[in-house]
């Protein structure tokens, strides 16, 4: 089993880092370089930041954010928010981005991912799939969850795969911000359905959420972002959790 890895999210809106729940973001938490400098410290795998409203006001990824933070960040980073175009998943790889995330455009412009993948490889394109539950239904939204696309995520997560994507976050929007753990139906689901690795993102409250997600729902990866801003629960601790229980994780080595 490969190592398991914990990411911390960061979601930027207008001038800093906000909390979201249930894909609506209106509480500032702080900048994200103080933030990635405190991830930085504390050794985490890598770290998502996603611009929250750049698709939806129709704006291309903030290139000289992303410039400056990674100049700073040396781990590896998956910026999103905004990609349309395999001109933005270049532009964000030429300023420091180790991996894009592509929401939106994944699926009106499904292109992006083949043509991503020919040009920059797979381990550079991540597609974001977010999900919604209705009437015992759990379908695919777009556009910061609020555009329906009334698609099963299996099926997207299949279709996306076969395009050439390297990995899938796989957000459930309900239980986003709202700490009442992930959604492993679906996320056992698709990762059933795929072999690429799929990252659990939306919910987690506690290191034993994390652990539910790989053990039984099969996750790669967990992404959180509220419990590190709002309890006193770091990755390096989820590490540990995962390891006294059975889960390969990596845990840097201590300073000589």
């Amino acid at each position: 089993m490969l190592k398991v890895r914990v990411i911390p999210t960061l979601l930027y809106k207008d001038f800093g880092l906000v909390k979201g729940i249930q894909f609506d973001s209106r509480r500032a938490v702080g900048s994200p370089m103080q933030a990635l400098k405190v991830y930085e410290l504390r050794g985490v795998d890598e770290l998502v930041l996603s611009d929250v409203t750049a698709t939806l006001q129709h704006r291309s990824p903030d290139l000289e954010l992303i410039d400056e933070l990674a100049d700073e960040c040396f781990m590896p980073m998956t910026v999103g928010g905004g990609v349309g175009s395999v001109e933005d998943v270049r532009r964000l790889l030429q300023v420091g981005a180790d991996k894009v995330g592509i929401g939106t455009a994944a699926i009106e412009t499904p292109d992006i991912i083949d043509a991503s993948a020919r040009s920059f490889g797979a381990q550079c394109v991540v597609v974001a799939i977010d999900t919604r539950r209705h009437d015992g239904t759990t379908t695919v939204w777009t556009r910061s969850g609020t555009e329906p696309t009334g698609r099963d995520p299996v099926a997207v997560a299949r279709e996306v795969e076969d395009r050439g994507a390297g990995e899938i976050i796989l957000t459930s929007i309900d239980r986003d911000g709202t700490m009442t753990g992930y959604d492993i139906d679906t996320i056992s689901k698709v990762a059933a359905a795929v072999s690429i690795p799929v990252v659990a993102s939306g919910g987690a409250s506690s290191y034993a959420d994390m652990l539910e997600a790989v053990r039984d729902g099969g996750a790669s990866a967990v992404a959180a972002a509220s419990i590190y801003h709002f309890t006193q629960q770091t990755p390096m601790e989820a590490k540990l959790y995962l390891r006294e229980h059975g889960i390969p994780v990596r845990i840097p080595l201590a300073p000589a």
